[in-house]
């Protein structure tokens, strides 16, 4: 009975080597090279086909199911978990979960299979790139360069919400992200607050040409002057600001969001976040882990954040207060926001009509009004005041002007100043 052996064209190709070494036609060093293989393995093949003819090439767990295979009441255990908690997971996201949570290990390349036969995971087919894009190499230091977006998104619940988030170039690490309503400017203030009391002053920040970060009127062009509240806050803390032309030139920061919106939805899902509070809240644990994964080692090991001194730390809410400039009217008093202002009459500087002051609106609503480089008193009057076009007071001042006269005896006195009598022109008469 003529047995039939099932051989692929290496095995085969393999056969004939090996017949050609027991044929010593090679030696074992020659097989090994032709077989790219040990000395060792060469000799042990040799030895089964002497044995066992041609079946000596083929590998003997053939047709035997593998000694490393999952048992089926793992896989319907795994099944089980992934569509009742993980059915939109990824299966590299998923595999994580599973051993983080469930304390079941299994290979993202094996659960994507499994998920494939649940239906739960499409094969993906990868575009041919016509152009390759070439990334731009990475900062040499921490705190060289941070990168920072918002990101609009349906975060928690079905609400949309901004996140806004600071990536370092350097190490790809995420050193500060908040939660706020909008990309405005009282919420981008309070965001790079928080930066720099945890981190210190980065070298430089990388961002778009949003409306709260540059002014994009055509105007801008020719009046170099014309700044927005953040360019002028960074300018006084000397941080470089650096405006990106495409979304790509920050390109860090933006595939951060794209993986922030698939992992971090999830995890707010799972944790049953659905506030803003929870989620700020959510991200001072989660964010160690996350970078811990992400992050990656900088080529130098030097932190070039500047530390806050006790005098910078101590500015930092004037210079994140929203100024604007404002003139004082001729009965002294200052129109802001739609409020009227009485300055008093002691003041810590000289003020004059016409002087132009700074108002500086603090983020807890609290107004100052600057002139000199000194805050001005006054009080908030509760309706417009009524129009006075003349006003004898000439200027308010840190002294009261003191009523004063001399006495009959004071040497002012006795010493009469000479009156010079105006002398009439004659008038001619023709």
């Amino acid at each position: 009975m003529v047995k039939l052996i099932i051989m692929s064209q290496e095995e085969l190709a393999r056969y004939e080597v090996i017949k050609r070494l027991i044929r010593r036609e090679i030696n074992g060093s020659d097989a090994a090279k032709l077989l790219a293989l040990s000395l060792r393995q060469t000799k042990n093949i040799k030895a089964r086909v002497i044995k066992e003819g041609a079946k000596g090439v083929v590998h003997a767990n053939r047709g035997k199911p593998g000694n490393r295979r999952m048992s089926p009441e793992k896989i319907k255990k795994i099944e089980t978990i992934v569509k009742n908690n993980y059915s939109d997971f990824g299966p590299t996201f998923a595999a994580e979960k599973l051993a983080e949570n469930h304390q079941l290990i299994i290979s993202k390349e094996k659960l994507r299979k499994l998920m494939i036969q649940w239906n739960l995971w499409k094969s993906k087919f990868r575009k041919r790139v016509k152009h390759k894009h070439l990334w731009r190499l990475r900062k040499d230091n921490f705190g060289e360069m941070e990168q920072f977006d918002g990101s609009y998104h349906c975060w928690f619940g079905k609400e949309e919400s901004c996140l806004l988030l600071a990536v370092d170039d350097a190490t790809g690490k995420i050193t500060h992200a908040r939660f706020d309503y909008n990309e405005g400017v009282v919420a981008v203030f309070k965001f790079w607050m928080e930066y720099l009391s945890k981190n210190g002053l980065p070298i430089s920040i990388y961002l778009d040409k949003f409306s709260t970060y540059k002014v994009n009127h055509k105007n801008a062009v020719d009046n170099k002057d014309l700044i927005t509240q953040f360019e002028r806050a960074v300018k006084e803390l000397g941080v470089k600001l650096i405006t990106a032309n495409s979304p790509q030139a920050k390109g860090r920061v933006e595939r951060m969001n794209k993986t922030l919106q698939d992992r971090l939805v999830k995890e707010l899902r799972l944790a049953k976040v659905n506030t803003m509070e929870g989620a700020n809240k959510f991200l001072e644990e989660y964010l160690p882990r996350f970078n811990s994964k992400f992050a990656v080692v900088p080529a130098r090991r030097v932190n070039l954040h500047r530390p806050l001194n006790e005098a910078v730390e101590a500015r930092l809410p004037q210079v994140f207060s929203i100024q604007q400039k404002r003139v004082v009217c001729n009965d002294y008093t200052i129109r802001f926001n739609n409020k009227y202002y009485q300055l008093s009459d002691s003041q810590p500087c000289t003020v004059y009509k016409k002087d132009v002051v700074i108002i500086e609106e603090y983020l807890d609503g609290e107004i100052k009004i600057n002139c000199k480089n000194k805050y001005l008193n006054y009080t908030e009057l509760p309706e417009r005041p009524k129009k006075e076009i003349d006003v004898k007071l000439v200027a308010l001042t840190s002294e009261k002007p003191i009523q004063w006269k001399p006495p009959v005896d004071h040497p002012w006195r006795r010493y009469p100043i000479p009156f010079k009598r105006k002398v009439e022109q004659p008038v001619s008469i023709n």
